[in-house]
């Protein structure tokens, strides 16, 4: 991942060309198009420094190519007085430049019952949507990154790299192996042991 991104954005040929998605994982791009701002969806139940709201996205038409993608523009706070409403976004129309990073599908919340069509979902299949909406839509995502605006949060949270997480737990297991260990010999030998010479 820290690899992918330190490498030069791709531009919005680039991205319309790529071979794979794992080729583009993680990339950071920078391209230009416009939006399908009436398949625009959103996303229920997503969560944003604690605060329950919507995951927004809209496909974006790139410029000078059929290519769709879907971009995860940003984080908005529901209205819990009517549930059924959305926040108001502001979709500019003609073209606009978005720069972000291609990432995955957005992960998949638990679901009763039948999957949602509707303008408020709480998963969104990429096939599905691609059948439904009739667009030309890629297999991967673009998750817009920059300050807030139009409305959005976009204060992702980043991904840690690091071992020390790894360190922390493997600590944690064994301090308990040891302790399983200790309660272990102590009851079953030194206990015993211990007992008789009291008496």
């Amino acid at each position: 991942m820290a690899a992918q991104n330190s490498q030069a954005p791709l531009d919005t040929t680039a991205v319309a060309q790529l071979p794979s998605v794992d080729e583009g994982l993680y990339r950071v791009v920078k391209v230009t198009g416009t939006w399908e701002a009436t398949h625009s969806v959103y996303l229920d139940n997503r969560q944003m420094d604690g605060k329950v709201g919507f995951f927004v996205l809209t496909p974006l038409r790139l410029q000078s190519s059929g290519l769709v993608v879907m971009v995860q523009r940003g984080w908005v706070a529901r209205n819990f007085e009517n549930r059924a409403t959305v926040p108001e976004v502001q979709t500019p129309s003609g073209p606009v430049s978005v720069e972000g990073q291609i990432a995955p599908p957005t992960s998949k919340l638990y679901e009763p019952g039948v999957p949602g069509l509707g303008l408020i979902r709480q998963n969104l299949d990429l096939v599905q949507f691609r059948q439904q909406s009739g667009l030309a839509l890629a297999e991967f995502m673009i998750r817009q990154t920059g300050p807030s605006s139009e409305g959005l949060r976009r204060d992702w949270p980043s991904v840690a790299l690091g071992l020390e997480k790894h360190y922390g737990y493997a600590f944690q297991w064994f301090a308990m192996s040891a302790l399983v260990a200790g309660l272990y010999l102590w009851f079953q030998f030194f206990r015993r042991s211990v007992a008789p010479i009291k008496e």
